[in-house]
């Protein structure tokens, strides 16, 4: 047995650290906040612990907690006082992300994505605008280029407000081109587009939808968003978004789907994104409350495990609590 090749050496304390490959720091991540419409005070999301929805009031307040922590960035989802069939509220100058994003460019230092999407704004929970006649699953048809043009409305409303970028979510077809395009002839040439590029129509998004009041009244979203058996499409979807103009590229959710980030990493020249969804929070939370992992070990090992995998940034709900110990 030949012993000279001994990886060992380089375990122990000390040099550990020096040979360690892949790093965590706080300007890795974007936390999310539920900014909410229709209340005065904060609220907390019971499927995931130590999250709230905030009213707008409160909105650069808790900014600045989570800017206490070394995390540079934020996304602002909004939930609205009024839904109707088209969303009217979504792109409205007074809605709720516009007002939030004000106060907290005009109150705070942080770095703004405002998430660019229909589903909370709708009455139906859909991420589009349906067909007439559309009330059940049988005849859920969400039309994509109608979508868009509201798509290019809203991202101009969230620039106008002064979001530092926008985050299209909803997977219609040639989104980014049309924001793109919006965006340009508004005179928001400088706002770049973070795409939802790889999307995949998740049952990690269940706590999610509670936070954001955002789950579909009938159906389901496997209509727009990817089937989850797809690594292939992903490419495909990544690439059409490149060629719209996108400046970075997102795979949601993240650690099922880790090989879909390295494939992005290693095929696209752009920046990388992964959201560490609500539904990977909440297990790991709903765990350690049972005794049966360290939250705090594992939190980080998930956020390292995205980051080895080749994020270059992370929305996570666990940023601000694992930013304190970095």
């Amino acid at each position: 047995m030949d012993l000279t090749d001994r990886p060992r050496r380089l375990r122990a304390d000390g040099v550990r650290s020096l040979v360690r490959e892949t790093r965590l720091s706080p300007s890795d991540f974007v936390v999310p906040i539920f900014v909410d419409a229709t209340t005065d005070e904060r609220r907390l999301i019971e499927s995931m612990p130590g999250h709230e929805r905030v009213p707008v009031e409160q909105a650069a307040e808790r900014v600045r907690e989570i800017t206490a922590t070394g995390v540079e960035a934020v996304i602002l989802f909004g939930v609205p006082e009024s839904k109707d069939s088209e969303g009217s509220r979504a792109d409205a100058e007074d809605g709720v992300v516009q007002r939030a994003t004000r106060r907290v460019k005009a109150e705070t230092d942080a770095y703004v994505l405002t998430d660019l999407c229909l589903c909370e704004y709708t009455d139906h929970g859909h991420c589009g605008m349906l067909e007439e006649g559309a009330d059940d699953d049988a005849h859920l048809t969400v039309r994509n280029d109608e979508t868009l043009e509201r798509y290019a409305s809203i991202a101009q409303s969230h620039a106008a407000a002064g979001a530092d970028m926008i985050a299209p979510s909803g997977m219609m077809d040639g989104q980014v081109g049309v924001i793109r395009e919006g965006l340009d002839a508004a005179g928001f040439e400088g706002v770049p587009v973070m795409a939802y590029a790889a999307k995949y129509e998740s049952a990690f998004y269940g706590p999610f939808r509670d936070a954001a009041d955002g789950a579909p009244a009938f159906g389901d979203r496997r209509h727009y968003q990817m089937d989850p058996a797809n690594s292939r499409e992903a490419a495909r979807e990544v690439a059409l978004d490149v060629e719209q103009g996108a400046d970075a590229l997102m795979v949601k959710p993240a650690l099922p789907y880790l090989d879909v980030v390295r494939d992005v990493r290693d095929g696209f020249d752009l920046p990388v994104a992964a959201y560490n969804v609500s539904g990977e929070y909440a297990m790991l939370h709903a765990a350690a409350e049972k005794g049966w992992l360290d939250l705090d070990a594992v939190a980080r090992e998930s956020l390292l495990s995205i980051k080895r995998a080749g994020a270059d940034l992370i929305i996570t709900y666990f940023g601000e609590r694992v930013a304190r110990t970095l």
